[in-house]
C-alpha cells in the first residue's frame, strides 16, 4: 500500500474507532490498528502523521504512541543508519509539541527516552544523550518545556523491563545515567530561575533520585534543589511536586545498617527539621484530605526509612514517633493507616534479639532490650487505643456494596495487625487489659439496654480475639472475667458471630484454665445459639465448635453424648433450627472426629461407626433405590455425605478403627464407583475419602486395598478420571515399599501409564487434557520416590518419557510443571541409594533422548513457557547437566548453537555455557543463575525475537519418539 494510502487508512480507521455508531466496525478498526502497529511501515506513517499539520488529536496520540512502542519493542528492525534520522525526527517533534497537547509530548519524550536505553554512548555521538541534551537545552531554550519532561522520564525508563534491551545494554544505561547525575542536576538548577518550569523541574529531581546513586549526602544537603524543594512543601502551586522530591530525599538516606549513619547524617539533619515543622498543620481544619495526607506520607516516609535510628529511642527520635501517632489519630483511615508499617518495622527492631548481638555479652543485650521495650512502651499503648475504634461497624453498614464491605474487612484485618505487633512490645495481657476496658465500657451499656449500640462491644470483642494468640494461656485475671461477660452480650447476629469466633480463638486458654470445665457449658450454649440465628453466624459458631474440640480434646472426652446431640442436631435433624450448612458442617465432623482420637480403641471403633452412621445411612438409601435412580441423582447429593466420610477418616486418628470402617464401607463406595464413574464431581469426592482412609489406616488396610486399586484400575481405562491417577498416588506412598503389594503396584502402574500415554499423544492432547497430564506425572514422580524398583524396569518408563517430552511445553501451570519435575526426579535418581542401582536402565532410556530433551528445555527457557516457569525450567535443566555433565553440555551447546546471533550474541550464549559448565562441576546455583536469567530474557525481548528463536528449536516439530539403536 503506497504511503500516503495507508496514512489516510489510519486516519479513517481512526475515525471508525472513535466515531462510528456501530460497535462491530469499531472493533474491526481497533483490530486492524493493533495490527498495523505491528507492520515495518508503522514507523514512517507514525511519523509523517506527527509531522503532518492537519493530523487531529486522536490522530497525534495514536502516533505518538505507535512510535514510542515500536521504539521500544521494535527496535531492531531498523537498520543501523536509521537511528540519525529517528533521533533528529524525534528530536524536531519534541520542539514541535512543546506546548501540547501534554499526551503527545509525554509519548515523544518516553521515546527518546527508549531510543537512549537501546543506543550506546558511542552509537549516540555527541557525548551521549545528557551532553547532546545539554547542548540542546542551550541551543534551543523555547523548548526546555519539553526537555524537562525527556529529563523526568530518562531514569525513569531504567527500570521499564518493556524496553527490549539486551540486559548488559541496560546495565550501562544506568551506569551513564548515574555518571551523568551531576549534569542532569544542573541543568535542573539552571531552570529553577524561572518561576513556571519550577514545578516541571522538580517532578524530573524526584525522577533523578530514584537511581540512589551518583550524588553524595552531603551534597544533597546543600544542594539549591534540595533547599528548593524543602522550601516549597508548603507552596499551593508546588507542594505535591516538593512532597515527591522530599519522599525520594528521605528513602536516599535510609539507614540500613550502624555504618550508614554518619554518611547518611548531614541529608537527615536537613530533612527532619523541615518535615518535622509541618506537624501543625496535620490537624489544621484548614488543610484538605489531600494536604494532610501528602504530610502524613512524609511522616511516615520517615519512620520507615530512619527506623533504625529510631529504635534507639533518642530523644529526638520520640519526637518523630509521636508525629507519627498523630498521623494514626486521623480520622482518615487511609491517612491513619500510613503508619502501619512502620509500627511493624520498629517492633521488630526492638523486639528480635539478633538486631543487638553488636551489643556483645547476654547481659548488654538484654539490658539493652528491656530499656527500648520500656522507651516505647506508652507509644504502643496510645497506639492500641487509636487503632482499636477503627474496627467498629458503621452506622450504615446494612447499606454497604460488597466493595466497600471488603474494604472494611481488609481495615479490619490491618488493625488486627497492629495489634499484633502491639502485643508482641506490651505483651498480649497488657494488651488484652486495655481492650478490656473498652468492652467493659461498651457492654455496660449494651447490657442495661438491650436496645441499645452494640458496635462498640463487636469492636472491642474483634480486638480482643486479634491478639488471641499472645495472651499467655496461664493468664487469669482477665480472660475470666471475658468469658463471664458473653453469655451477657446481646443476641445481635454481627456481635454474635464475633463472640462465637472469639470463643473459638481461646481455645487454648480454655483447656490451660483451671475453671475451664466449668465455663465450657455456658459457652457451647452460646456457640449452638450462633448455629441457630444465621448462615455467618452458624458458620463462625461451627469454626469455634471445631477449635473447642480440637483443643479441649481431653477435657470433652466425657461429654461425647452431648457433642453428638449438637453434631446430629446441626447437621441432620429434618426441619430444625439450626443452619448450618453442609461446607461448615465439616467442622463440625472434624470436631467430633478429633474428640474421638482421644478415646480408647475400643470406645473408639463404636464412637466412629456412631459418627458415620448418619452419613452412611442416606449413601445406603440411594443405592438401596438402584442403579438407574442412583445415577439420575445430582453429584451435590452424593458428595454432601461422602465429604463428612473424607473428614471422619482423616481427623479420627485410629488407624485399626478407620480400616475397619472402610472395610464395611467398601460395598457402598463400591457402588457408587460402578455407577457414578462417569461424574467428575462424585469421583473427586469419593476418591478424597478413600485418599484420607488409606493415609489414615496404612498398612491396617488389608484387603481393601486390593480391591480398591483393582477398581480404579479397571475404571480408568474407560472414564479417564484424573482423581484416579491422584488417588493412586497416596496408595504409592503408602504401599509402594511393601513386597506383599508389588504385584497389585506393577498391575497398577502400568495400566494407569500405559492407557495415560496413549491418550496423551500430542500437545494438542496435553492442553485439552491438563487435569489428566498434573496428575500422571504427579503420580509417576511418587512412582519414583516410592517404587523405583516397579516403576523404572518397567516397559512404561520409556513411553512415559517420551509422554514428558511431548507435553513440556503444555501452557497449563500445574501440568507443565508436573513434568518438568517428574523429569527431575529422573534425572535425581541416583541422590537416593533406592535409585542408584537403576541407573543403567535410565540411562538407556534418557541417553538417547538427551539431545532432544536439552534442546526442549532450552525453548521453554527461551520462550516456548511463560516466563514464570522460569525456576521449574532451570531446575530441571540443571539437574540434566549434573547428572550427565559432558554429554549433557553437549546437547546444550548443540541447541544454542541453532539460535542465530541476531538474537543471542556469542557473548551471551557464551556465559549461559559456562554457566552450565560450572554447575556441572558442582556450582552454587545463585553464582550461575544470572547468565541463565540472561539468555532467557534476550530471547523474549520481543516478540520477532522470541518468534525467531522459536523457529529456530522448533520444540513442538521435533521427533519426540527416539529409537534406541
Amino acid at each position: 500500500m503506497a504511503g500516503m494510502e495507508l496514512q489516510n487508512t489510519v486516519k479513517e480507521a481512526l475515525n471508525a474507532l472513535y466515531h462510528h455508531p456501530d460497535d462491530a466496525v469499531r472493533m474491526q478498526a481497533d483490530r486492524w490498528l493493533q495490527e498495523f502497529q505491528r507492520t515495518l511501515d508503522a514507523w514512517q506513517v507514525a511519523d509523517n502523521l506527527l509531522h503532518d499539520t492537519s493530523s487531529n488529536l486522536e490522530t497525534l496520540i495514536f502516533c505518538s504512541q505507535t512510535l514510542r512502542s515500536k521504539v521500544t519493542r521494535d527496535f531492531e528492525e531498523l537498520p543501523l543508519e536509521a537511528f540519525r534520522p529517528l533521533r533528529d525526527s524525534l528530536n524536531s517533534l519534541l520542539n514541535r509539541f512543546q506546548q501540547g497537547p501534554p499526551k503527545v509530548r509525554t509519548q515523544i519524550s518516553l521515546a527518546v527516552a527508549a531510543l537512549a536505553v537501546h543506543v550506546s554512548v558511542e552509537d549516540w555521538g555527541d557525548g551521549g544523550i545528557m551532553n547532546w541534551l545539554k547542548v540542546e537545552m542551550n541551543n534551543r531554550p523555547e523548548c526546555i518545556p519539553s526537555f524537562l519532561e525527556l529529563l523526568k522520564v530518562l531514569p525513569e525508563e531504567v527500570f521499564n523491563y518493556r524496553i527490549s534491551a539486551r540486559p548488559e545494554r541496560r546495565r550501562q544505561f544506568e551506569k551513564e545515567l548515574t555518571s551523568a547525575m551531576e549534569v542532569a542536576l544542573s541543568l535542573l538548577t539552571a531552570c529553577l530561575n524561572a518561576s513556571e518550569l519550577k514545578e516541571q523541574v522538580l517532578e524530573a529531581f524526584a525522577s533523578w533520585l530514584r537511581l540512589r546513586r551518583g550524588i553524595s549526602p552531603s551534597v544533597l544537603a546543600n544542594h539549591p534543589l534540595v533547599l528548593t524543594a524543602l522550601s516549597s512543601l508548603c507552596s499551593d502551586i508546588l507542594s505535591e511536586a516538593a512532597v515527591n522530591v522530599v519522599s525520594e530525599l528521605i528513602h536516599c538516606s535510609a539507614v540500613g545498617n550502624s555504618s550508614d549513619v554518619s554518611c547518611q547524617m548531614p541529608l537527615i539533619q536537613v530533612i527532619v527539621p523541615r518535615v518535622m515543622s509541618l506537624r501543625p498543620q496535620l490537624n489544621d481544619p484548614s488543610k484538605d484530605e489531600e494536604d494532610a495526607k501528602a504530610i502524613g506520607r512524609l511522616f511516615a516516609d520517615m519512620g520507615d526509612a530512619y527506623v533504625q535510628l529510631i529504635a534507639t529511642g533518642s530523644d529526638e527520635s520520640m519526637m518523630i514517633v509521636q508525629a507519627l501517632l498523630e498521623v494514626a489519630s486521623h480520622s482518615e483511615f487511609d491517612i491513619a493507616s500510613m503508619t502501619f508499617n512502620f509500627w511493624h518495622n520498629l517492633q521488630v527492631y526492638l523486639i528480635e534479639r539478633d538486631l543487638y548481638l553488636s551489643l556483645g555479652n547476654e547481659a548488654s543485650i538484654e539490658a539493652e532490650r528491656n530499656r527500648r521495650l520500656l522507651i516505647f512502651r506508652a507509644s504502643y499503648d496510645s497506639l492500641v487505643s487509636l487503632v482499636s475504634s477503627r474496627v467498629q461497624y458503621p452506622d450504615d453498614y446494612m447499606e454497604l456494596s460488597r466493595e466497600d464491605l471488603k474494604d472494611f474487612k481488609q481495615t479490619r484485618y490491618a488493625v488486627a495487625d497492629v495489634l499484633v505487633d502491639a502485643a508482641l512490645v506490651l505483651g498480649g495481657d497488657t494488651v488484652l487489659k486495655i481492650l478490656y476496658m473498652k468492652l467493659v465500657q461498651a457492654a455496660t451499656s449494651c447490657i442495661n439496654d438491650q436496645s441499645s449500640e452494640w458496635r462498640p462491644a463487636e469492636a472491642a470483642l474483634y480486638c480482643i480475639r486479634a491478639v488471641a494468640d499472645y495472651v499467655p494461656s496461664v493468664e487469669a485475671e482477665v480472660m475470666p472475667q471475658v468469658m463471664s461477660l458473653l453469655p451477657k452480650l446481646p443476641q445481635h447476629p454481627q456481635l454474635l458471630q464475633t463472640v462465637c469466633l472469639t470463643i473459638g480463638a481461646y481455645s487454648k486458654w480454655l483447656d490451660a484454665s483451671s475453671n475451664g470445665l466449668s465455663i465450657l457449658p455456658s459457652l457451647v450454649e452460646i456457640l449452638m445459639r450462633g448455629m441457630s440465628t444465621s448462615e455467618d453466624t452458624a458458620a463462625a459458631a461451627a469454626l469455634a465448635f471445631r477449635h473447642i474440640c480440637d483443643d479441649c480434646r481431653k477435657k470433652l472426652c466425657g461429654s461425647l453424648d452431648g457433642l453428638f446431640h449438637i453434631y446430629q442436631s446441626a447437621v441432620y435433624a429434618e426441619g430444625g433450627n439450626f443452619r448450618v450448612s453442609a461446607e461448615d458442617s465439616l467442622h463440625l465432623v472434624e470436631a467430633l472426629s478429633m474428640v474421638i482420637t482421644e478415646l480408647p480403641p475400643d470406645h473408639a471403633k463404636k464412637a466412629l461407626e456412631a459418627l458415620c452412621l448418619p452419613v452412611v445411612t442416606p449413601l445406603q438409601e440411594m443405592i438401596n433405590q438402584g442403579p438407574v435412580s442412583l445415577g439420575q441423582k445430582s453429584a451435590r447429593e452424593l458428595t454432601v455425605h461422602i465429604d463428612r466420610l473424607a473428614y471422619i477418616f482423616r481427623y479420627v486418628s485410629h488407624p485399626e478403627a478407620v480400616a475397619d470402617a472402610i472395610q464395611r464401607l467398601w460395598p457402598i463406595f463400591k457402588a457408587i464407583f460402578d455407577v457414578r464413574a462417569w461424574d467428575m464431581r462424585t469421583m473427586e469426592a469419593l476418591c478424597k475419602a478413600c485418599k484420607y482412609a488409606v493415609r489414615t489406616s496404612g498398612r491396617y488396610m488389608g484387603l481393601t486395598i486390593g480391591a480398591m486399586l483393582e477398581e480404579i484400575q479397571g475404571l480408568y481405562q474407560h472414564h479417564l478420571q484424573p482423581c484416579f491417577l491422584y488417588l493412586s498416588s497416596e496408595v504409592i506412598k503408602i504401599f509402594g515399599s511393601d513386597p506383599s503389594c508389588s504385584d497389585y503396584l506393577r498391575n497398577l502402574v502400568e495400566a494407569l501409564f500405559r492407557r495415560t500415554a496413549c491418550l496423551l499423544a500430542t500437545i494438542r492432547d496435553f492442553t485439552t487434557r491438563p487435569d489428566i497430564a498434573d496428575d500422571c506425572f504427579l503420580l509417576a514422580s511418587r512412582c519414583i520416590r516410592y517404587c523405583p524398583q516397579i516403576f523404572i524396569p518397567s516397559p512404561v518408563f520409556p513411553s512415559l518419557i517420551d509422554c514428558a517430552m511431548i507435553g513440556i511445553t503444555v501452557q497449563h501451570r500445574e501440568a507443565s510443571n508436573s513434568i518438568l519435575s517428574f523429569l527431575s526426579d529422573v534425572f535425581d535418581l541416583t541422590n537416593s541409594r533406592e535409585g542408584l542401582q537403576y541407573q543403567p536402565i535410565r540411562d538407556s532410556v534418557i541417553i538417547p533422548r538427551g539431545a532432544t530433551i536439552a534442546r526442549i528445555l532450552i525453548a521453554s527457557l527461551t520462550g516456548a513457557l511463560p516466563n514464570n516457569r522460569f525456576d521449574t525450567v532451570t531446575y530441571t535443566l540443571l539437574a540434566l547437566v549434573r547428572v550427565y555433565q559432558v554429554k549433557a553440555l553437549e546437547w546444550v551447546k548443540e541447541s544454542v548453537s541453532l539460535i542465530p546471533k541476531t538474537a543471542v550474541t556469542e557473548v551471551e550464549s557464551s556465559r549461559f555455557l559456562q554457566a552450565l559448565s560450572d554447575a556441572a562441576s558442582g556450582a552454587n546455583t545463585n553464582a550461575i543463575m544470572a547468565p541463565i536469567e540472561e539468555l532467557s530474557d534476550v530471547c523474549r525481548r520481543n516478540r520477532t525475537v522470541q518468534d525467531i528463536v522459536q523457529d529456530a528449536l522448533k520444540p513442538l516439530e521435533l521427533n519426540m519418539i527416539q529409537r534406541v539403536q
